[in-house]
């Protein structure tokens, strides 16, 4: 894999990121994006409270690993695969990282 593709994954996933963080509608909840740009380690997270529960989780987290964009976790209802593919990268690099392994052979998706 050229370090162009991969440049270009490291942009995708931020922009993604970034552009999902700002649509947190409850002002109590801040949405914060974390990359590790040395490790292509990238996630979404909700930190805040709501009166007097506290909100913490995990919206996306995604990894590039041997060339390929994991998908580790998912929490929209678009699917975050969807906007990947919108934006020109090809379903064999793109890994449900979620799903079972033995269960990635029925998507269009690539096993790993």
């Amino acid at each position: 894999m050229d370090s162009n593709t991969i440049k270009n994954y490291r942009e995708y996933i931020q922009k993604l990121l970034k552009a999902r963080a700002k649509l947190v509608w409850d002002t109590r909840i801040e949405a914060e994006t974390i990359f590790d740009l040395e490790s292509d380690r990238y996630q979404l997270v909700y930190v805040g409270w709501r009166n007097s529960k506290r909100v913490y989780g995990v919206v996306l987290h995604l990894d590039i690993i041997d060339g390929k964009i994991w998908i580790q976790q998912d929490g929209t209802e678009v699917g975050i695969a969807n906007e990947l593919l919108d934006l020109g990268v090809s379903k064999d690099k793109i890994v449900l990282g979620f799903d079972p392994p033995i269960m990635r052979k029925y998507t269009d998706f690539a096993v790993d």
